[in-house]
């Protein structure tokens, strides 16, 4: 099946190349000439592992990209995957989006042949309405030829490729049985190959799966970390009661890893966009308020875990990590910005390490010190934290050695106490 993607983000590519992976003719569209310049040279815009093998396999073949809507019509199928920002307010920013929809339907304007709109950025209940009506009057009289479904993705940053091509549920929200039909044809080779759970139901319905499924997981995240500081006050492993906890079906032995909480693109975004989605309709959900609260102060727990030690004043601290989770160079809402910006203001000499975001991380913090690797980070520092779980920092041992004064909060629950070094757990 010939298949568009506009949009070149982490989703669109990451789909796209999946989606050529199951055999698929896929064109990939973006304003951006030089990430369509690096697609078709076989490179990922962005880091994410398996991409780059994807990319080499199919671009020059059944996996193409480009700048043009001219010929969207000839596919059977076009996904929506443009990035929908979050605004100041936590309200999502549909601009881009919307015009990438009014911009498809006009190129579908003369289709002889039925055309099905896919949603797959993450968008709230009522922007549905707005998307299907910026496709439906671009394509003037051929509207009647055009239908908008939503199929959302549930795939995580460092494993997005191994999560769509084995995961767990697929959601289709569609208007018509057609509409059903055109995505079951779409993601046949994968459903007829894993044990994924195909979940039918209306487009609105859709896009609320997907912010329920993020909020829910963000929620039981602040709520371990709750625990976990109620834990740390009393003297408790947090981490032993979670095991304990864990063991009951009911509550799930994932996603109860106390520390210093969640960032990244989704939970963010999307329990922001909730939140104000749901004020903007009359509810206010404090629940929801209380989870973005606790999740807030925990890199402040952190650094003042750190004071209790040393006095921070024009001393050299380390920052482990700078992505918002390993298998990433992403920094949006990493953790380690709070904790950067804390330091900051105390007088701090920031020195930081990260084995792929330091790039990124140097766009949003010119002035402070990067370091080549940790133990060039830790060697002379009046602290360390620890802020992403990366693999390396977990094997660290003798690198403490080089610190000035070897006192380490560790935020991720990666590296073990041992003599000789004043170690404290965030919530454990």
């Amino acid at each position: 099946m010939q298949i568009n993607i506009i949009g070149s983000g982490y989703v669109g590519t990451t789909v796209g190349a999946c989606l050529a992976d199951l055999g698929h003719e896929v064109t990939t569209i973006d304003i951006d000439e030089e990430v369509v310049a690096a697609i078709n040279a076989g490179e990922s815009p962005i880091h994410e592992p398996g991409l780059d093998d994807l990319l080499a396999e199919h671009v020059g073949g059944n996996l193409t990209a480009t700048t043009s809507y001219d010929d969207l019509a000839d596919a059977a199928v076009t996904f929506l995957a443009v990035q929908t920002p979050s605004r100041p307010d936590g309200s999502i920013d549909t601009g881009p989006l919307l015009s990438a929809a009014r911009m498809a339907g006009e190129a579908l304007q003369d289709t002889e042949d039925r055309h099905l709109v896919v949603v797959k950025s993450t968008v709230t209940p009522p922007n549905v309405r707005e998307l299907r009506e910026a496709v439906l009057d671009g394509a003037g009289d051929a509207s009647d030829r055009v239908e908008v479904a939503a199929n959302p993705e549930f795939q995580r940053e460092g494993s997005a490729v191994e999560d769509f091509l084995d995961p767990q549920k697929i959601v289709f929200g569609t208007d018509s049985d057609w509409a059903t039909e055109r995505l079951r044809t779409v993601y046949a080779p994968l459903t007829e190959e894993s044990d994924a759970q195909v979940v039918e139901t209306d487009p609105e319905t859709a896009t609320m799966v997907k912010y329920a499924n993020n909020v829910f997981l963000a929620s039981k995240i602040s709520l371990i970390n709750e625990l976990g500081n109620v834990c740390k006050e009393f003297g408790i492993d947090a981490y032993e009661v979670a095991d304990a906890i864990g063991v009951d079906d009911r509550i799930g032995e994932r996603f109860l890893r106390s520390g210093i909480g969640w960032g990244g693109s989704c939970f963010p975004k999307d329990t922001a966009a909730l939140i104000d989605t749901a004020r903007a309709s009359g509810y206010e959900p404090e629940l929801l308020e209380a989870v973005v609260s606790v999740n807030d102060g925990q890199p402040d727990r952190m650094v003042e875990l750190l004071t209790d030690h040393v006095d921070v004043e024009g001393r050299p601290i380390a920052v482990l990590g700078l992505s918002f989770k390993p298998g990433t160079g992403d920094i949006r809402n990493s953790r380690a910005i709070p904790v950067i910006e804390r330091l900051d203001a105390l007088g701090t000499e920031v020195v930081a390490y990260d084995p792929v975001a330091i790039d990124n991380m140097r766009e949003r913090f010119p002035e402070i010190t990067y370091a080549n690797d940790a133990e060039d980070a830790l060697r002379d520092a009046h602290g360390a934290l620890v802020v992403t779980d990366w693999d390396e920092f977990a094997v660290l041992d003798s690198e403490f050695d080089e610190m000035a004064r070897p006192v380490v909060v560790d935020g991720r629950h990666v590296v073990e106490r041992r003599d000789g070094l004043t170690y404290e757990g965030l919530t454990w």
